[in-house]
This record gives structure tokens, C-alpha cells and sequence, in this order.
């Protein structure tokens, strides 16, 4: 054995490790899963939300089991069903684009510290327009609010919608800091009547750099999730149907979209368990 080891360069100890493992291998044996019940709890979820990856689909059985009690469920085995069974969605193909610089970051640490502000539009069966704007909390991404139109969002409207934002927030009281109201530079944002209106409530208008809208990603993020996720699959055939299920989608998404940035919690979730942890 000392021969040899020395001809092959290697320790006794390890060349005898080696013969045994030749001679026994060990196999490993994974034990059998029944998965049929959550093959039909996945088969649920992707049949009501038909654009959720397996990431989504992970984080909405993760609180399911967790109001329940049951233990957690791995991410892997979601993405091995969902594999299996033709559930994945089919991945994109990135278009390739013109480089934009963007140094900043959007994001912020604490909740009530940056607000961003957005719009988007979209048109029901019936050829009726509507216009959307929002505004969304940089930390927690819960949709504050927002205000919809037939003929575009005004002055008026984000006059509302930055009052609507601070009720919601703050109450009766004013932010004892300002916070940052982010939007691009829109008539109905950049008017001094709007940013006079702003300052007296507690904001601070911030607007991103001109012909720079990865300046407000996060806006612009959010505005391709309620496109993909819920406008493109609710029923809309006029504005009075639209607007009700609008309602229904920002509200879901505040209390049941699983988001990446949040560990696949809901904004409201996230704001629950931010605020247990104090």
C-alpha cells in the first residue's frame, strides 16, 4: 500500500478512502413526494393569475401556509411542478435597447421617506379611453393612491392625489418631515400651482433629469405590473366597469402581489411585519 501510494503521489489515508468508496458507492435515495395536492393549489393560483412565475406562485402558497400554520414549502420544488406540468411562462427574450445612464437610486430604506408618481393609459372594449395616475411608496411599494380620467390626468388630479396620499399616510397631520414626491416633468407636476400646493402639505417635488424616465424606474416598473398582471386580463367593455375592477386590482396588488424587492411579501404585508418587528 506504501508503494503505491508514493507511484500514485497521494496519502494511504486517501487512497484507502478511495478503494472503499469504488467498492461500496453510496447511492442516494430521495424519498417519494406526494405532490398531488399541491400540483391542484398551483394549478388555482396560475389559473387566477395566469402572468405569476413560479417565484409569485411560491410567495402567495408561502401565506397561505403560514395563516395556516403548515410547514414552508421550497421554492425549487414549486419551480419542479410547475416544470412538469407545462405551468412555467415562457421566458422572455430580451430586446436589446439604447443604453441609458442612470447613477441614482431609487429605492429607500425607510417608508414615507420618497413617494414616486406616475401615469398610463389604457382603452376599454367599448374604444373609451382612460388615464391612470398613481403614486407608490419607494420602500414598501404600496399604491397610495390614485386618480383615473377620461380625457388625461390634470393639475387638478394630482392635486388630489398627493392630498389623498398624505390622509392615507399621515391622517389629520402633516409629514414632520417632507417627503419626496418623484415624478418626470409633466405639465400637471411641474405647474407652481401644483408644487406651491405640495410644499404646503408636506411634500417635496423632486422631478427626474429631461428625457430620462429610468430616473423614475420604480414608476415605471410598477406601471408594466398593472399592465401585465391585471389591465390585461380584467374585463373592461366601458369606463364604469374599468374603474371597479381598477379598484380591485390596486387593491389586490397591495395586499396579495408577492414582490420581488420584498422577499415575495405584498406591500401591505411587508408593512405589517415591518412595523411587528419595532
Amino acid at each position: 500500500m506504501k508503494l503505491v501510494s508514493e507511484c500514485l503521489g497521494v496519502a494511504r489515508s486517501q487512497l484507502t478512502v478511495r478503494i472503499k468508496q469504488s467498492v461500496s458507492p453510496k447511492v442516494r435515495r430521495s424519498r417519494p413526494v406526494d405532490d398531488t395536492a399541491l400540483v391542484v393549489e398551483i394549478q388555482q393560483q396560475v389559473s387566477e393569475l395566469p402572468s405569476y412565475g413560479y417565484r409569485r406562485v411560491w410567495g402567495l402558497l408561502r401565506r397561505a401556509r403560514e395563516k395556516r400554520s403548515l410547514p414552508a414549502i421550497n421554492v425549487k420544488r414549486v419551480y419542479r411542478i410547475m416544470r412538469d406540468h407545462n405551468l412555467l411562462l415562457e421566458r422572455r427574450i430580451k430586446q436589446p435597447g439604447v443604453p441609458r445612464r442612470h447613477e441614482g437610486r431609487i429605492a429607500v430604506e425607510t417608508s414615507d421617506t420618497r413617494w414616486c408618481s406616475d401615469g398610463f393609459e389604457f382603452r376599454c372594449e367599448d374604444g373609451a379611453k382612460l388615464s391612470v395616475t398613481f403614486a407608490l411608496d419607494c420602500c414598501d411599494r404600496e399604491a397610495i393612491g390614485w386618480v383615473a380620467s377620461p380625457t388625461g390626468y390634470s393639475g387638478d388630479d394630482i392635486r388630489d392625489l398627493m392630498l389623498e396620499s398624505v390622509e392615507k399616510r399621515f391622517g389629520d397631520q402633516l409629514p414632520t418631515t417632507p417627503v419626496q414626491w418623484l415624478s418626470d416633468n409633466g405639465s400637471a407636476y411641474t405647474a407652481e400651482q401644483t408644487r406651491l400646493f405640495a410644499r404646503q402639505i408636506g411634500l417635496q417635488p423632486v422631478t427626474t433629469p429631461v428625457r430620462s424616465p429610468q430616473s423614475n424606474g420604480m414608476a415605471e416598473s410598477f406601471v408594466k405590473t398593472i399592465k401585465r398582471d391585471y389591465v390585461a386580463h380584467m374585463p373592461k367593455p366601458d369606463r364604469e366597469t374599468a374603474l371597479r375592477n381598477l379598484a380591485i386590482a390596486f387593491e389586490h396588488y397591495n395586499e396579495q402581489h408577492p414582490h420581488s424587492a420584498l422577499n415575495y411579501r405584498s406591500p401591505r404585508e411587508f408593512r405589517r411585519l415591518a412595523a411587528a418587528s419595532i
